[in-house]
C-alpha cells in the first residue's frame, strides 16, 4: 500500500469518527473539499503543513495520525 493510500484511509476514518463531512473538514482546516477528497482517495500527497492543519481540525495530534499511517504502510 502506498503512503498516499494509507494516509487517505486513516484520514477518512478519523474524519468519519469525528462526524465531519469533507466540506466541514476542509473549512475547519483551511483547505478545499476537493483537496480533502483527493487526499482520502490517495490521489494527492499532503505536505507537512497540511498534515498538521488537518490533524488539528480533527482534534488529533499530527504524530498520532502519522503513527497510524506508519503502522499501516509496513
Amino acid at each position: 500500500m502506498t503512503l498516499e493510500k494509507a494516509f487517505g484511509e486513516e484520514l477518512q476514518k478519523a474524519r468519519e469518527k469525528s462526524g465531519l463531512t469533507q466540506e466541514k473538514l476542509g473549512f475547519e482546516s483551511g483547505y478545499h473539499r476537493t483537496y480533502i477528497s483527493q487526499l482520502e482517495r490517495g490521489k494527492k500527497s499532503p505536505t507537512l503543513k497540511a498534515i498538521f492543519k488537518i490533524a488539528l481540525a480533527l482534534g488529533l495530534k499530527a504524530s498520532d495520525l502519522v503513527a497510524k499511517i506508519e503502522r499501516k504502510s509496513r
